[in-house]
C-alpha cells in the first residue's frame, strides 16, 4: 500500500550526535530541539505556517517536558501547532512517523512536523514519594543507567539480551568485531569531500548554543566522541559480560543530539521540497515483540510486517538501514533475511554514530533518503530494535514524482 503522507526531499534536518557528556550535555533537549528547527525552517524557506500538526519523540524526561510538544513549537515560533509527546524508547522515532502518517490519512493535518530529541547525558534522578515507606522513605531512580542495567519483566540488562542472541545462533566475537569495522568504513563514506554526505541533511559545521541559547560556545565539524576501533586493538578486548560474546567494540555509546522530518501531502510536498521531482513516498510500517530477553531479535518481524504492508519481499528493497545497538543485531539480521551484512547501513549506523535513542531512528531514515536519492531512486527499509524486546519498521520508496 501507499501512506498519503509523503516527505518532501530536504525537509529534514539532525544534528551531530555527541557522545554523551559531551559538548550537548548542558542542553536541555527540548529547549535545544526547539532552537535547530527553528534555525532549520528558517534555513530551508518552510513557510511555518504550512505545519499545522506536530509529534515530539522523547525517551528521556527533561523540566517540563509535561508541555511536551504544544512547548516545543511554541519556542519554535509555531504557536498554531499542536499534538502529543511519544515515547517507546529506540522505536520513537519511527512510532513518531507513523503517528503523523496517520494524522494525514485521517485528514486531520496537511504537515505534520516530526521532532525527536533526546539527552542521555545527566539522567534524571527521580524520587518516588512512598508515605509508606520506613519513615516515610521512597525509591529513587537513575533514569539512565537504572534501565539500561534492569529491564524490569526480567531483570536483565539490554546487554544480556544480546548476549541470548549471540549465544542462540552461533555469533562470534570475531564475527562482531568484522562487522564493526566494516560499519566504520560505511561511516567513513559519509566523511569523505568533507563530509559531504553528512551536509546533504546536517548543517556543518555546527555552532554549539550556550544553555541559555543567547551565543553559542563552540562549533562541530561532525559527530563528537566517535572512538575509530583497528582489527589489533578489538582483538585484545575482552567480553564485558563473563563467559559471553560482547565486547565494549562491538556496542554503540549513548549520545546526545535532535533531529526531524516534515510529513505532508503530496500538494504540499511539491510546495515545500527543495527539489520537487524527487517523490518520497511512506509504503509500510511493521512492529513487533518477541521472546523475553531477546531485544535484537525483534527487527526481524517488525521489517517483514512493513514489508509486507508494502508488497515488497527483502529482494526487491535497495537499500537497508537499521537501528543496532550492538553489531549481533545485524548478524542475526542477516542470517534470518539473506541479506549481504555488508551492504547494509551504508554510510553509517547507531553502532558507530551512538545512541541518543528518541532521534536515532529519524536520522537512520534520513540516512536512507539521501542514500536512496544519491543511487537514483528505490525501495528502503530502516528497523530498529527497543526496549521491551520490541521494534519498529518503515518502509520507504524514492522515484520521479512523474512517474
Amino acid at each position: 500500500m501507499s501512506f498519503i503522507a509523503e516527505i518532501p526531499y530536504g525537509a529534514y534536518w539532525s544534528t551531530p550526535f555527541v557522545r554523551w557528556q559531551g559538548s550537548f550535555a548542558n542542553l536541555h533537549s527540548i529547549e535545544f530541539a526547539a532552537y535547530v528547527t527553528k534555525n532549520e525552517i528558517a534555513k530551508r524557506n518552510i513557510d511555518p505556517t504550512l505545519i499545522d500538526y506536530g509529534v515530539l519523540g522523547t525517551s528521556v524526561p527533561q523540566q517540563h517536558v509535561f508541555y511536551g510538544l504544544p512547548w516545543l513549537t511554541g519556542m519554535a515560533g509555531m504557536t498554531h501547532v499542536s499534538g502529543p509527546t511519544i515515547g517507546q524508547a529506540c522505536a520513537t522515532s519511527v512510532r513518531c512517523l507513523l503517528n503523523g502518517a496517520q494524522e494525514i490519512e485521517a485528514g486531520l493535518a496537511t504537515a505534520a512536523l516530526v521532532v525527536a530529541a533526546d539527552r542521555v547525558s545527566n539522567g534524571p534522578q527521580v524520587y518516588y514519594p512512598n508515605p509508606l515507606g520506613p519513615g516515610g522513605t521512597g525509591k529513587t531512580e537513575n533514569w539512565t543507567m537504572d534501565n539500561f542495567m534492569c529491564d524490569p519483566l526480567g531483570n536483565h540488562s539490554m546487554l544480556q539480551t544480546a548476549e541470548n542472541v549471540a549465544r542462540l545462533h552461533g555469533i562470534s566475537t570475531a564475527a562482531q568485531h568484522e562487522l564493526v569495522l566494516r560499519r566504520q568504513e560505511q561511516y567513513a563514506d559519509a566523511l569523505a569531500d568533507d563530509k559531504a554526505f553528512l551536509k546533504r541533511f546536517m548543517t556543518l559545521p555546527f555552532d554549539v548554543p550556550a544553555p541559555n541559547f543567547k551565543k553559542n560556545v563552540s562549533q562541530l565539524d561532525g559527530d563528537e566522541g566517535i572512538v575509530t576501533s583497528t582489527a589489533e586493538g578489538l582483538a585484545k578486548l575482552r567480553p564485558v559480560m563473563e563467559g559471553g560474546t560482547i565486547t565494549f567494540g562491538g556496542q554503540t555509546h549513548p549520545a546526545d543530539g535532535n533531529g526531524a522530518i516534515i510529513m505532508t501531502t503530496p500538494e504540499k510536498a511539491v510546495e515545500i521540497s527543495s527539489n520537487p521531482a524527487i517523490a518520497i513516498k511512506i509504503l509500510g510500517f511493521g512492529q513487533a515483540r518477541v521472546d523475553l530477553a531477546h531485544m535484537p531479535k525483534a527487527t526481524v518481524p517488525a521489517a517483514r510486517q512493513a514489508l509486507s504492508q508494502a508488497g515488497l519481499s527483502i529482494i526487491q528493497i535497495n537499500a537497508i538501514k537499521t537501528h543496532n545497538p550492538f553489531a549481533v543485531g545485524d548478524l542475526y539480521f542477516a542470517q534470518e533475511t539473506g541479506v549481504d551484512v555488508m551492504k547494509m547501513n551504508n554510510f553509517g549506523s547507531s553502532l558507530i554514530w551512538g545512541h541518543p535513542q528518541g532521534p536515532m531512528g529519524l536520522r537512520g531514515v534520513i540516512e536512507l533518503i539521501e542514500e536512496l536519492v544519491k543511487n537514483g531512486g528505490g525501495y528502503g527499509l530502516f528497523t530498529g530494535c527497543a526496549a521491551g524486546d520490541t521494534a519498529m519498521a518503515i518502509v520507504i520508496q524514492v522515484g520521479d514524482r512523474k512517474n
